[in-house]
């Protein structure tokens, strides 16, 4: 648990960003030697003010993930999708419901326009089944249109909700009940910190996740 405690101290300090925590883990080995250096490195690299995450809120943090029935997933654990640790700002950690089982199946993703027709969603929703059926995880975004279609079209068979902000938080409203859902039958993960209300600028790294 210390270790989880660093390394999500770590990442959650400001100006340390996905590229930059991969980079201070491989130069000192671990999170905690990482934290230790960074004062000398700010430092040495210009900076006056030194910012590291406030231990008391991490403490919250992690209280409330577990409180909230969500767990972590670092980088370096096994369980880690390997396909996202191709890509160079793989998130560090996310938080999670439901099973790891599902990122152990061939997967496809599966989105599109949030104010698609009827019939495109009568179309991805079955596309979605069939994908399902034939064995592959879907994985979307649980944004309106499309990406509701498709988790709900493979909702039975498999499926992986990818949202821009917090576990905690609903995303769209109307969606509540379906995000509920696939925490507790198929997998639903979050990069963003517990709490987090999705802006525009989460949907980017949101969506490097999907792909």
């Amino acid at each position: 648990r210390e270790d989880q405690f660093d390394r999500l101290r770590l990442i959650r300090s400001p100006n340390i960003g996905p590229v930059s925590y991969r980079q201070l883990i491989a130069r000192f080995g671990n999170a905690t030697a990482a934290l230790e250096a960074l004062p000398d490195l700010i430092v040495r690299g210009g900076g006056k003010r030194v910012e590291i995450a406030d231990p008391a809120l991490i403490e919250r943090e992690m209280k409330s993930v577990a409180g909230c029935g969500a767990r972590y997933l670092f980088l370096d654990d096994a369980e880690y999708p390997q396909l996202l640790t191709h890509i160079d700002n793989a998130p560090p950690v996310v938080t999670f419901k439901g099973s790891l089982e599902f990122l152990e199946q061939p997967s496809i993703a599966m989105v599109g326009a949030r104010n698609a027709s009827a019939g495109a969603c009568r179309f991805a929703r079955q596309l979605a089944y069939e994908l399902g059926e034939g064995g592959f995880t879907v994985v979307s975004g649980l944004a309106r249109g499309i990406d509701t279609a498709a988790h709900a079209g493979s909702l039975e068979t498999g499926t992986i909700a990818i949202i821009a902000g917090g576990i905690d938080v609903v995303y769209p409203p109307e969606n509540r009940d379906l995000q509920h859902a696939i925490a507790e039958r198929g997998l639903l993960i979050a990069e963003q910190p517990l709490g987090t209300e999705p802006r525009a600028r989460h949907f980017p790294y949101r969506n490097r996740i999907i792909a």
